[in-house]
């Protein structure tokens, strides 16, 4: 395989991204992977209600509405992956007893959703100014029935032959594992595989995070 061929093969689907859409939020991003789109906004840290509230380190409280309808019970296990990626990021211990409310509006659902949802929370807290251990980069993949290839950030149409699902979330330092969530059968040497991949493909959105600071601030 020739460089351009391997640097061709960890390529994602377009991303875009706006900071401070959003006038109420003290950090807000509207976050584009292909079609699929969320809308995310950080409030805190804020004062914490008398039964959620951590006197040692703040406590991190996630909402996640999808595009139509309540909630569902997906949805807060979407809410559950959220939450412990952004607990693994900020330094919760900055501002003891308050609370970091992350709200998450889904606009469209085009394929990696999960990985969409955790990146655009992760620029609305770089926006908002919250204290953080690391950055998050999160990357979706998938098995293809017929071939067995592992496909990057596929969208809703290549999902459909999909055997297997991952989304993996890695941190900015070591780039370990923050987060994974699977779906559909495979082997564990697939799974290594597809985790590597994506990881390598995290790159890609670490650096669309430093050249969107770069727009948006003079200082990184």
């Amino acid at each position: 395989m020739s460089d351009e061929a391997a640097k061709n093969e960890f390529i994602l689907r377009p991303m875009s991204c706006e900071l401070n859409q959003l006038s109420m939020p003290d950090g807000s991003a509207m976050l584009m992977h292909g079609d699929t789109a969320v809308v995310a906004g950080i409030y805190g840290p804020i004062e914490a209600k008398p039964q959620k509230m951590i006197y040692d380190k703040a406590s991190v409280e996630v909402s996640y509405s999808p595009i139509k309808g309540p909630a569902k019970v997906d949805d807060r296990l979407t809410e559950m992956y959220i939450k412990e990626t952004c607990e693994a990021a900020i330094i919760v211990t900055f501002h003891p007893a308050t609370a970091i409310c992350v709200n998450i509006q889904e606009e469209e659902d085009s394929g990696g959703i999960l990985a969409c949802t955790i990146n655009a929370a992760c620029l609305a807290l770089i926006n908002a100014g919250i204290p953080m251990k690391f950055t998050i980069a999160a990357v979706s993949c998938m098995i293809e029935e017929d071939t067995g290839d592992i496909v990057l950030d596929p969208d809703s149409i290549k999902l459909q032959n999909a055997r297997a699902e991952f989304t993996f979330a890695f941190d900015s330092m070591k780039k370990d594992v923050v987060c994974c969530h699977t779906a559909g059968c495979f082997t564990e040497t697939e799974f290594l595989e597809a985790m590597d991949k994506c990881k390598q493909a995290s790159q890609y959105v670490f650096d669309f995070y430093r050249n969107l600071v770069k727009k948006y601030a003079n200082v990184i």
